[in-house]
């Protein structure tokens, strides 16, 4: 049997047709998994980056400073000290005035500074002076001093920091 040549050319590009519509096919196919592929990575980390910044504000050190019926609210830094000082709360302790900027208090334990960032006080800071082992809240700027080590910084009731007498109540936020 002899095949016709016009016969054969038709059948030759019936095969490349297929063979092309095949391939598109199959590059569409490919496409859409990659985009459905790419929709998943990104929702995935849409969902780690929630839960990152979930994690980071559960690992936020805020405590809060009652004193005279005023709450005072201060973010803690991650160094040692005031790691340490997060640990002993929740304290009553006596509130004193230093000097025209600063109130300050004792801690039960003295704290290790290793790690702790010197500080560089202004209103809002609280702070630890390693020498004496006492605890600042300055209400008023300061600047540096040696032995002076920040914790963190107030959040909320700054104003309240001049008017502190007495017996101040602090607890973990």
């Amino acid at each position: 049997m002899r095949i016709i040549p016009e016969y054969n050319d038709g059948i030759k590009r019936m095969l490349i047709c297929l063979g092309v519509f095949l391939l598109v096919f199959l590059a569409i196919g490919c496409a859409e998994e990659n985009n459905i592929d790419e929709i998943t990575i990104s929702n995935q980390s849409e969902n780690e980056q929630v839960e990152t910044s979930q994690k980071e504000e559960e690992m936020k050190m805020q405590i809060s400073v009652q004193a005279n019926e005023d709450t005072t609210i201060f973010e803690l830094n991650d160094g040692k000290a005031a790691k340490e000082f997060y640990e002993q709360l929740p304290l009553t302790v006596d509130v004193e005035d230093f000097s025209n900027d600063e109130k300050i208090f004792y801690p039960p334990k003295k704290l290790d500074t290793t790690n702790t960032p010197v500080a560089n006080a202004k209103s809002g800071t609280l702070a630890y002076y390693a020498p004496w082992g006492d605890v600042v809240m300055f209400y008023d700027s300061f600047g540096s001093a040696s032995g002076l080590y920040e914790l963190g910084n107030v959040v909320s009731g700054g104003e309240h920091i001049k008017n502190m007498s007495g017996t101040i109540q602090i607890r973990k936020v």
